[in-house]
């Protein structure tokens, strides 16, 4: 309701905000998926940005001048790709731990663009342009709110046509994240509810308890790897999607340390939690636009504060906030046995 409601407290000065909104979307689904792996599984990845760039450069050389094919066809391939690219980097590799592993995964996000500028058959460094749009579906127009007289009037002389996808009117991108949205947290609830879900929680708190219980520990982590590599090449496909260009910047190590900083600004493990801080590393740089160019700087910082003040998050999960009041009872505890 965002884009009909136009409130000019949200609304973004020089930025379309349609776009703007595409832009939160995005980020709330590269979130919700990195989550899967980060949150749940316990798997520090740093190099999320590369499935990001898989999902989108299958869709820009499948749509474009190398095969042309249908957009609705390319988007499962694009999904299916990312996702082996999660089991082949996941394979060999989550066989190590911590910080090992997030320098595993630091170095496959460089390599994917490295490997991009230096492939002709991707476009280079120029990048691959003339990416089609989706199938559009036109059933109605859209008008928006007119807060110019201080009042809101419907303005029916800007309007946005609902799923016309076009070049001008981004609305209708965002309609269709908050749709895929809604089903990736659909799965999300299920999985996070089942049996792999509890594996995850198992292998997260103590991988060696977890593999003596007998847990397969590898398998739910490669598991895990793969699901989330997916969600992040659906992510990249969307964003090539509506861009119509992408190229190799496109897909640098800020952004993936602007994705890992929206799971633990939000809360890692809490899919809530990670929806709020992808919106606040996404929306604020564009709606006060005057820091964005100090945006590293605020995320820096912000993390600093999180991390003395709040280390679990804007929105913990549940199992934390447990913990914590466990903690504070026993301490209480401990502190009235010490002075009796």
């Amino acid at each position: 309701m965002l884009p009909l409601l136009n409130i000019p407290l949200i609304t973004t000065e020089g930025s379309d905000f349609g776009g703007v909104l595409f832009t939160v979307a995005t980020y709330v689904l590269v979130a919700l998926g990195l989550n899967i792996v980060v949150g749940y599984a316990g798997l520090l990845d740093l190099g999320y940005v590369g499935f990001y760039a898989v999902g989108a450069y299958t869709v820009g050389v499948l749509t474009s001048e190398h095969a042309k094919l249908s957009w609705v066809v390319v988007v499962p391939v694009a999904i299916a790709v990312a996702m082996l690219s999660g089991v082949i980097l996941g394979a060999p590799t989550l066989r190590v731990r911590g910080d090992y592993l997030a320098i595993v995964t630091l170095g496959f996000g460089e390599i994917v663009r490295l490997t991009l500028v230096n492939s002709q058959w991707l476009g280079g460094a120029q990048g691959i342009s003339d990416i089609p749009k989706p199938p559009s579906i036109e059933l109605f127009d859209v008008p928006s709110l007119d807060w110019s007289s201080g009042a809101p009037v419907v303005d029916l002389s800007t309007t946005s046509t609902f799923l016309k996808f076009g070049i001008t009117d981004f609305v209708p991108y965002y309609w269709l994240a908050l749709a895929i949205i809604g089903l990736v947290l659909l799965f999300d609830v299920l999985v996070k509810g089942s049996r792999v879900g509890r594996a995850w929680e198992a292998t997260r708190e103590d991988e060696d308890a977890a593999e003596l219980m007998g847990v397969p520990t590898f398998r739910f982590k490669l598991l895990a790897f793969a699901l989330g590599a997916a969600i992040g090449g659906l992510s990249g496909a969307l964003f090539a999607t509506k861009s119509g260009f992408i190229n190799p910047q496109s897909f640098e190590l800020l952004l993936s340390i602007l994705f890992i900083a929206a799971v633990v600004v939000g809360g890692a493990g809490n899919r809530w939690g990670v929806i709020v801080g992808a919106i606040v590393v996404s929306y604020f740089p564009e709606r006060f636009r005057d820091f964005a160019d100090f945006r590293v700087l605020v995320f820096g910082l912000a993390l600093m504060l999180l991390a003395i003040f709040r280390p679990q998050g804007l929105l913990p999960p549940r199992r934390t906030v447990r913990a914590k009041r466990a903690d504070a009872r026993q301490a209480v505890l401990e502190e009235g046995e010490a002075s009796a």
